[in-house]
């Protein structure tokens, strides 16, 4: 673990400039604003260890997938991320002298990612090799108004030296991704150039063909008098800079401000790209920085009313929390259907595609309670949209009548993870994407998608599991061979529980809501039924058939759950006899030991007992935690969360807020040492699902809203706002009384602790714990 980041509950604070901890720094202080976003890269040269990304969201690209061999329904591709050319850049030279941080002696340092205002400022006095000492403040930006936008404020002023000074704002498209094979370049630059104080990139991707723009335009500022100094145009195959020169005394100050637009053909014609981008770029500018910052911060304030946690008492868990949702709500904003949650966000390259089942499973509850519905409607679309892909995929694996398999990994609904026993056996995927329509449906009461669109999906889906269910004579039952569940760390198992579990609840859940259409809307139903050419008599039979003969492994002797067939086969260790030495373990063993061993890496019979809780008595929770918990090591960043979700179930409040705690600073605090290569955004949905499912016990049981709070003994006080039916409700918890306010017009009714109150419209209850 790194513990080099100040405590604050609303800023991200590095105090002191070390090299060592660059790489994670520009993961952890990264900006987005949902159309696009940025590693935290100084604008200046730094000629240390930096991963430079700049990202635009939906842009990809298929990079073949290199196998020594080859099998039918492989990816033909791994989709990369791709880092896109570089605005951020402001070389700054002194007396021909290039400002750099890695060769100059850094006298004082702070770098500020200020959560409440979305913004990153650094503060900085340095030495240069030359004996010259200047003070240097930047601010930056990404407009959550103008989301094609982004603004630098570049300050400088010299401490014990006049001289000559030069900025060079510029944008550069020689660019390449850390992982490229053999270092191929995924941009093609079409045009670089400039006119008055305009410059721009544009920049075609190789394969996929997205056209994207870039331009900029700067004002430069001495003594707070705004200068009237043309740049020098330098320009090269690839790169536009504008370079500003000028001479400043000692103690003055020169400012430039630069204006950036990034566009793309996700959003406007090929032909407009040109007249969008330069139109783009001069809205900002003639609107001011000023006041598109104060734009910027009032977007921000919104967005906090609808999603802000505050915990009293602990700073540490304080930051933590409006950490991960800060990440979340500049990562993603519903705006776009096309646009899903990247595990890493704008923060990084590894895992590549754009989308994984950790939407559904981690990111839809936090969407879903804190923002408005039309967000999650979004996520649940971009699936609907990509059906026919889901289709072909299950087809290439020998599938048939319309049967879908969503991929594991994808940017645009095609299959694109490169890993054989993810690609082909992790497929309880599909139950988290039937089971996101659900959680959907009881939050919101949206029939309407149901009968829609998502009764499409779940058919598609029961029809993918009613295939790859086999009869076993010998057990009398059907079973599921061949299949990866959450924990990674064990491949080509048979039965796996939770993937068994999820066959049948998606084919259960099929059936009923093909019942309720017929019922609710029988011209549809009827509709479908032609359209999908579903013979219901034949195939719902079958699926009853599953459903109720399925085998769910257990064990007897234990009264617990098995994970899967032949677990209680391993050596069985717990992960407190690991010596540290050797964690985390995918790091330190090979994957043959990894395979053989019983460790866990992530929640994996807990994930099927998180989800359908409401099945088991507390002491069946509590038995398969204590046993599974001990031997899992955590190191997926979507495991601490449902281990703290469950333990509060079980009135473990000591081992939740462990558990919170590390899900909380996963990446603060650099838990797996991997923060370097990004965030972990879509498990930061998962430190939100710690607060407000574990901590504050939220429950939906047939559309009505429950809360069972508790609370840490190191907090004071929580309170959380979630949104439920379109009520804006705010929970607030201390060591003796938890109150509930409701911001609706008319009567809503909460169940706490089991009793049911009717809250007065613009009213709270409050009841003692």
């Amino acid at each position: 673990m790194k513990k080099y980041l100040i405590p604050d509950e609303w800023r991200i604070i590095e105090d002191n400039f070390d090299a060592e901890n660059h790489l994670a720094s520009e993961s952890i202080f990264s900006l987005g604003n949902g159309k696009m976003g940025q590693r935290a890269n100084f604008e200046e040269s730094y000629s240390g260890p930096s991963l430079q990304g700049n990202y635009v969201a939906g842009v990809y690209y298929p990079d073949k997938t290199r196998v020594g061999w080859w099998k039918n329904g492989y990816p033909e591709y791994f989709a990369k991320v791709l880092n896109a050319p570089n605005w951020v850049g402001i070389d700054v030279l002194i007396d021909g002298e290039k400002l750099d941080l890695y060769t100059c002696k850094v006298d004082r340092f702070l770098r500020v990612l200020n959560m409440r205002e979305g913004s990153l400022t650094r503060e900085f006095q340095v030495t240069l090799p030359s004996g010259q000492c200047l003070r240097a403040r930047i601010l930056r930006f990404m407009s959550m108004i103008h989301t094609e936008t982004a603004l630098i404020r570049y300050e400088i002023e010299p401490i014990n030296f006049s001289g000559n000074i030069e900025y060079h704002p510029y944008i550069d498209g020689d660019v390449k991704n850390e992982d490229a094979n053999y270092d191929e370049q995924f941009w093609n630059i079409h045009q670089v150039g400039s006119k008055q104080n305009y410059g721009y990139v544009f920049a075609e991707t190789k394969k996929t063909s997205f056209y994207c723009g870039f331009g900029m335009k700067s004002q430069l500022s001495i003594n707070g008098e705004n200068s009237s100094l043309l740049p020098k145009v330098v320009s090269s195959e690839k790169k536009i800079a504008h370079h500003y020169t000028f001479e400043l005394g000692k103690g003055q100050v020169a400012i430039i401000d630069k204006y950036v637009a990034v566009t793309s053909s996700l959003n406007h014609e090929i032909s407009d790209l040109e007249k969008a981008t330069e139109t783009a770029v001069n809205a900002v500018y003639e609107i001011g920085f000023d006041q598109m910052y104060l734009q910027h911060k009032k977007k921000w304030a919104e967005k906090w009313a609808h999603s802000d946690i505050v915990i009293k008492g602990d700073v540490k868990a304080q930051q933590a929390i409006r950490f991960n949702i800060f990440q979340l709500n500049q990562t993603y904003t519903g705006e776009d259907e096309r646009l899903n949650v990247g595990p890493k966000g704008f923060t990084g390259e590894k895992y590549g595609g754009t989308t994984y089942w950790d939407t559904e499973a981690y990111c839809i509850p936090f969407f879903l309670m804190t923002s408005p519905s039309q967000v999650t409607r979004q996520l649940l679309m971009y699936r609907y949209k990509h059906l026919s892909k889901a289709i072909e995929n299950a087809e290439k694996l020998g599938f048939t009548k319309g049967a879908a398999l969503y991929p594991m990994v994808t940017a645009n609904g095609e299959e694109c993870h490169n890993e054989w026993e993810i690609t082909f056996e992790e497929i309880h995927r599909n139950g988290a994407i039937a089971f996101a329509i659900h959680n959907y449906l009881r939050h919101t009461g949206d029939y309407s998608y149901l009968f829609d669109y998502g009764i499409e999906v779940l058919v598609a889906i029961a029809r993918f599991w009613s295939q790859r269910t086999t009869f076993s004579e010998d057990k009398g039952k059907y079973v599921i061979l061949g299949v990866t569940g959450p924990n990674e760390y064990e491949n080509n198992v048979n039965n796996n529980w939770y993937t068994n579990k999820l066959a049948q609840w998606c084919l259960k859940y099929a059936i009923e809501c093909l019942d309720l259409l017929k019922l609710e809307a029988k011209n549809k139903f009827d509709a479908l039924v032609i359209k999908l050419c579903l013979d219901v008599a034949l195939e719902l039979k079958h699926w009853q058939d599953v459903v109720e003969n399925i085998y769910l492994p257990y064990n007897e002797k234990l009264e617990v759950i098995m994970q899967q067939d032949g677990f209680m086969d391993k050596e069985q260790m717990l992960a407190s006899e690991l010596p540290q030495s050797e964690r985390p373990i995918n790091q330190c063993w090979s994957w043959d030991r990894i395979l053989r061993s019983n460790f866990i890496k992530q929640a994996d019979t807990l994930q099927g007992i998180y989800l359908f809780e409401e099945e088991f008595s507390i002491d069946e929770i509590k038995r398969n935690f204590n046993f599974y918990e001990p031997r899992t090591v955590h190191e997926s960043s979507l495991s601490p969360c449902i281990h703290a979700v469950l333990a509060n179930k079980i009135g473990n409040v000591e081992k939740a807020y462990e558990m919170y705690m590390r899900t909380s600073r996963l990446d603060l605090d650099d838990y797996n040492s991997e923060v370097h290569e990004g965030l972990h955004i879509t498990s930061m949905a998962g430190t939100w699902m710690s607060i407000v499912e574990g901590f504050g016990g939220k429950r939906v049981y047939d559309e009505k809203l429950y809360l069972s709070p508790s609370i840490p003994a190191a907090w004071d006080m929580y309170a959380f706002k979630i949104t439920f039916k379109g009520v804006d409700l705010v929970v607030s918890v201390n060591q003796k009384t938890v109150s509930v306010y409701s911001q609706s017009d008319a009567p809503f009714e909460v169940c706490l602790y089991g009793q049911k109150y009717e809250i007065a419209p613009q009213s709270t209850v409050e009841v003692t714990r």
